[in-house]
């Protein structure tokens, strides 16, 4: 039974082989720990094997192939899979991340890492494998959201259950900074980061990406229902949009923080922020729990205009195929989130949590989010940048200057306040 296996370098493997006059493939992903099977049989063409393959998504396949080389993968084959450099990361090589070997040896002694995620999943899922792979070094994951992260390890204060915290707007980060929850700590990879604006001023948070935020629509939708797009946040209060309109929770999404002191900032006061909040939450729909929520329902005309992350809906758009979602970045100027990295303060295993903050200021991490599905503009200076969200329109530099420390000092308040001036106590803010 000829085969021909295709080996991705970090997520999985696939196999296409020939039974009879078909072809059959199967993927395999490591990443966790599951298989997860597509299979067609298709005619004994010359072209079986290209309609097989294209019914393996661009984020299944291709997306984890990019900037490797097939011979790589080919060469690849035939050997089971034992966690790449896992066996030969000692400090005897030369570290791709650029580690210290005393830093490594003392990572690799406490054996294991445990990571909250608050990026997308399969981004998150991608680096802790490869951190594994490399170094040998068992590495758990958790999604959560950046405010139900937040919230837990108050909860643990002393005893976080967990060690490192990836992914997610830095307003929950700042809220974790100020109760001293957050390890400080100096990488030597800080030196990439492409600006100062872009680490906590505590050296307890680290930059991996910059995301924009705005508003998302269905094209199809608004044109059947003879509306216009809105252009800015301002539009969103018009009663034509009245329970068109998707948000994240602001008890559980960063996101949602995020927005609420954009608003602030933009009104000038908290008061005129949260008089606005109040007038749009008459035309909310549905509060999502996390702040891709809205992104995710778009694309299916669940949702008509959502407000979150612009790179959520270009996954959903590029991986996903909905290309009936439209994109705008408010016209009085986008606010942005960093997306950051920390390490919490009395974790379990404290040398792989530095390790985990050398490798996430790395091309090693952070150069494997464009190929699985994450479209943010990175902030060190030694990996390329994505160029799908470029092309989608986003420009990094084009941002409101964001007051990061007004956020820190005063987003528990403010959320607070919103929350009793909605009745934050009804069924559209429960958190379960």
């Amino acid at each position: 039974m000829p085969s021909i296996c295709l080996r991705t370098p970090i997520s999985s493997v696939i196999y296409i082989f020939s039974v009879e006059n078909s072809y059959v493939g199967f993927q395999i992903f490591w990443n966790k720990r599951v298989t997860i099977s597509c299979q067609q049989k298709v005619g004994a063409s010359d072209t079986g094997k290209e309609k097989l393959m294209s019914n393996v998504t661009r984020k299944g396949f291709l997306a984890t192939t990019a900037g490797m080389g097939i011979a790589l993968g080919l060469a690849a084959c035939g050997g089971k899979n034992n966690g790449g450099n896992a066996g030969s990361a000692g400090s005897s090589k030369k570290d791709p991340v650029g580690a210290s070997a005393e830093l490594i040896d003392a990572a690799k002694k406490e054996g294991s890492l445990v990571v909250y995620v608050s990026c997308e999943e399969d981004y998150g899922a991608a680096v802790c494998n490869h951190f594994q792979e490399l170094y040998g070094i068992e590495t758990s994951y958790q999604r959560l959201s950046t405010e139900e992260v937040e919230a837990k390890i108050e909860e643990e204060k002393g005893k976080p259950s967990g060690d490192v915290w990836f992914g997610g707007t830095t307003d929950p980060y700042n809220v974790a900074s100020s109760k001293g929850l957050l390890e400080k700590y100096d990488p030597e990879n800080a030196k990439h980061l492409i600006d100062e604006s872009y680490k906590s001023t505590e050296n307890d948070w680290y930059g991996i990406y910059k995301g924009i935020l705005g508003i998302m629509y269905n094209k199809e939708e608004l044109e059947r229902l003879k509306l216009d797009a809105p252009k800015d946040y301002d539009d969103l209060l018009d009663e034509k949009y009245k329970g068109l309109v998707w948000m994240a929770n602001y008890n559980t999404s960063g996101t949602a923080l995020l927005f609420l002191n954009t608003m602030i900032q933009k009104k000038g006061s908290e008061e005129a922020g949260i008089e606005f909040l109040k007038k749009l939450d008459k035309n909310i729909a549905q509060y999502t729990k996390s702040g891709s929520g809205p992104s995710k329902s778009v694309g299916t005309a669940e949702c008509t205009i959502g407000i979150g992350m612009l790179h959520d809906a270009i996954y959903q758009i590029v991986d996903n195929g909905y290309d009936n979602i439209g994109l705008q970045v408010p016209s009085s100027g986008a606010s942005y989130e960093i997306g950051a990295t920390a390490m919490f303060a009395g974790c379990a295993h404290p040398n792989a949590a530095k390790l985990w903050l050398e490798y996430a200021l790395s091309p090693e991490c952070v150069g494997l989010a464009q190929s699985n599905g994450s479209y943010q503009f990175l902030v060190i200076d030694d990996v390329e940048q994505p160029k799908v969200a470029t092309e989608y329109g986003l420009d990094p530099d084009n941002v409101m200057k964001y007051d990061f420390e007004d956020a820190k000092q005063n987003s528990e308040k403010y959320k607070n306040d919103l929350m009793q001036a909605l009745g934050g106590g009804d069924d559209r803010f429960k958190t379960e």
